[in-house]
């Protein structure tokens, strides 16, 4: 019986992954960003220095049950992104993360919609008057994009970014959300069918004066998925790649795989960790990004029908195959919610997947590949309601 998906906090040790929301404790060596974008999500890493940057030689004296593990960090796309490589030599580990970092940076300045000379800006400045040409790298991003809008029936939506201006989840924000009437005269802008993509001739192109796109749910992913395939080919295949909500993992920690917690979105806990050897996990979560206002409290997560945050879904977490898909997908499940987007998964594009979903009320919902691997760190009632944390001799796996 299928269960949930999206914010997830990592922070990265020796035995163990995990990440952390911004509002949780900043370490000195991770200072915190303000986001540049209202659907971008925003974290800190909360890392432990001990074994990072030891050498393979200090590693073995110590018994050689930890490899040596290299660090570099970052911050870039609006977040902090962190690479933990596991076993190599120092300097060469290094070098190889900061060239891949490198890479992450090329790309923001070709699909940030805040700086005004990338593909994405000179698309968004064009809209209703020209198609124009941009390179691969934006080419295959609204590809994805557009090929999860129409499997989630436009749940996923790259045109959310017309509506930039009426929401503001940054620090400087009013936290005064836009009225009724503000949002329903703008959500004509927010429709995918508008979005015209030639991949021959190159070309993207806005059919309406006004529209804009916003590539917060599948740039991170891609930029995840090019900085791993460059520590690959350069002889570095164990490593963790965090950004802001989103983990990449490929090989090992030594013998183990990569261990990475599921937060829980009403309390300063997980409830659940995974263990990943290849592959994207990304979460998407209600409590990220938001403001209260009369008693209400809104996030960052929008629904296309209505133009406001979604109700549907607390978080969302997400695993697969590589980040690209990961950031797309775990975001159009939590706007269609548990039943509809768990249901969906099962064909959608990209695949296979495996989720893990929260409701507004905390009942857990999985999918039935996602029950195989996850190892439960709360109890959970009969009816799938996130209990009490469970000593470290009690975590098992969830009951069908």
């Amino acid at each position: 019986m299928p269960v949930l998906l999206r914010t997830l906090s990592v922070a990265l040790a020796l035995g163990l992954a995990f990440a952390c929301t911004r509002r949780e404790p900043v370490p000195s060596t991770a200072p915190p960003v303000r986001d540049a974008g209202a659907v971008a999500g925003q974290h800190v890493v909360q890392a432990s220095d001990a074994g990072v940057g030891v050498t393979s030689e200090q590693a073995r004296a110590a018994g050689g049950a930890v490899p040596a593990l290299h660090k570099a960090q970052r911050k870039l796309m609006g977040t902090i992104w962190s690479i933990t490589i596991a076993g190599g030599e120092a300097e060469p580990a290094r070098f190889a993360a900061e060239r891949a970092l490198d890479e992450v940076d090329r790309l923001e300045t070709m699909l940030s919609e805040w700086l005004p000379d990338s593909d994405i800006s000179r698309v968004n400045q064009a809209a209703g008057k020209a198609k124009v040409h941009v390179g691969p790298e934006l080419l295959e991003c609204v590809r994805v994009s557009l090929e999860v809008a129409r499997w989630s029936q436009g749940a996923f939506d790259i045109s959310w970014a017309g509506l930039r201006g009426l929401w503001d989840f940054s620090a400087e924000s009013s936290q005064v959300p836009p009225s009724a009437a503000e949002v329903k005269a703008k959500l004509p802008l927010w429709n995918y069918h508008n979005i015209a993509l030639d991949p021959v001739r190159g070309t993207v192109f806005l059919k309406r004066r006004g529209m804009q796109i916003g590539l917060g749910g599948v740039a991170k992913g891609y930029a995840l998925d090019a900085a791993g395939a460059l520590l690959i080919r350069a002889g570095f295949p164990n490593f963790l790649i965090y950004a802001g909500g989103q983990v990449l993992v490929h090989g090992k920690k030594g013998d183990k795989r990569w261990r990475v917690g599921i937060q829980h979105p009403r309390e300063p806990r997980h409830f659940a960790f995974v263990e990943i050897e290849d592959g994207s996990l990304a979460t998407s979560g209600d409590y990220e990004h938001t403001w209260v206002h009369e008693g209400r409290t809104y996030h960052h997560i929008l629904d296309p029908k209505t133009g406001f945050p979604s109700t549907r879904t607390s978080s969302v977490t997400l695993i697969a195959r590589t980040g690209l898909w990961a950031d797309a997908i775990d975001t159009a499940v939590f706007i269609m919610g548990p039943t509809r987007g768990l249901e969906a998964l099962r064909d959608a594009p990209g695949g296979p997947f495996e989720a893990a979903v929260v409701d507004p009320q905390m009942h857990l919902h999985l999918s039935d590949n996602m029950r195989e691997r996850l190892v439960m760190t709360a109890n959970i009632e009969p009816d799938g309601l996130i209990g009490s944390p469970l000593p470290p001799h009690d975590r098992a796996r969830p009951t069908p």
